[in-house]
């Protein structure tokens, strides 16, 4: 069976992480058509919108997309192609899982995770405006039909793939009318799972826990600000966002999978990005298409490379290049 897929190669070192996982996934056999699409900064340069029509169009025909990193201005610019896209193809559910790998040392061996993170609204609503001179005002929306959304969503992942337990994270003491609905929601969507162990956990607390016993958790499901940050906080448990690969999924079954990382133009065109994160990326993807074993192949000759240690980027406290790394995964393949 033959897949056509949009890939979107991104700014910084995008381009050269998207192409080592093309590398990958077509070493595995599974053949891919590659839709390939600009998106980003050049992008909004050429055509005044990081986001053209053009790439919304082709990941909706395609109903899957490849995405390098994007990079967003800071404090001004443009608005986040990123949101943009999530926003656009109603992605409302960011996947973030993050495991420990042998071969990878950090003082945390037994993390086994998965950061469901609702992507669709609270303060990345970007409603925000000065109420007078000095005084910014910025809306937090939280809406019954995504909380109960990302709560089944949660719940379903974890039936699906035989996780035991889901907790709930929120600050519903402080902000007790909008994440007291986010909870509301979570308990609601429980009783329609009774099998599977539930708990809720305020933010601060859980952030404490993570770097103290982050093996207590298995599906944590969270509103937006708070699943951008966390999932941040676990890449760092397994060693790094060079680590760590995620999906965007939307009800209609269109997602897209991407590095969390940033697109590092201090080292774009050097040949020295890690490419692992969207390498394990193209691995969820091709899971999410059918592609089982392709999938499985991948993590398992990601996991023999790290193992042996013999080829490192350079965040990983080695020298290898972005080729060096991706020629020796698919030799383990």
């Amino acid at each position: 069976m033959r897949h056509t897929i949009t890939l979107i190669p991104g700014d910084g070192i995008g381009p050269e992480v998207t192409q080592a996982a093309v590398r990958v996934v077509e070493a595995t056999g599974v053949k891919v058509d590659w839709e390939q699409m600009e998106a980003g900064t050049e992008v909004m340069t050429k055509y005044g919108t990081p986001v053209p029509d053009e790439v919304v169009n082709s990941i909706l025909r395609n109903r899957v997309a490849l995405k390098g990193p994007i990079a967003t201005p800071i404090g001004g610019g443009f608005a986040s192609a990123n949101v943009a896209l999530r926003k656009r193809l109603n992605l409302y559910a960011n996947v973030r899982p993050a495991r420990s790998l042998k071969g990878i040392h950090t003082p945390f061996p037994s993390v086994n995770l998965v950061v469901i993170r609702e992507n669709s609204e609270d303060l990345y609503s970007g409603l925000e405006h000065i109420v007078v001179p000095g005084v910014v005002e910025s809306l937090k929306i939280i809406t019954e039909a995504a909380c109960l959304r990302i709560g089944r969503f949660a719940f379903q992942y974890a039936v699906k793939h035989g996780r035991k337990k889901v907790t709930a994270v929120h600050k519903a003491n402080i902000m007790k009318l909008a994440d007291g609905l986010f909870l509301e929601c979570m308990r609601r969507t429980h009783r329609e799972y009774p099998g599977i162990e539930y708990e809720e956990m305020i933010v601060d607390n859980t952030c404490q826990q993570l770097v103290m016993r982050p093996e207590r958790f298995d599906v944590m499901v969270m509103e937006n600000l708070y699943g951008d940050i966390i999932s941040d906080l676990c890449a760092g448990l397994i060693g790094g966002l060079g680590l760590t690969p995620s999906a965007n999924i939307g009800e209609t079954g269109v997602a897209m999978f991407e590095a969390v990382h940033g697109s590092a133009p201090d080292i774009a065109g050097r040949n020295l990005a890690n490419p692992i994160a969207l390498i394990l990326s193209a691995a969820m993807m091709l899971a999410h298409i059918g592609e089982d074993q392709a999938a499985y192949r991948i993590e398992r000759a990601v996991e023999k490379v790290l193992e042996a240690g013999e080829v490192r980027t350079g965040d990983l406290g080695g020298n290898a290049t972005t080729t060096e790394m991706t020629e020796a995964i698919i030799a383990a393949l």
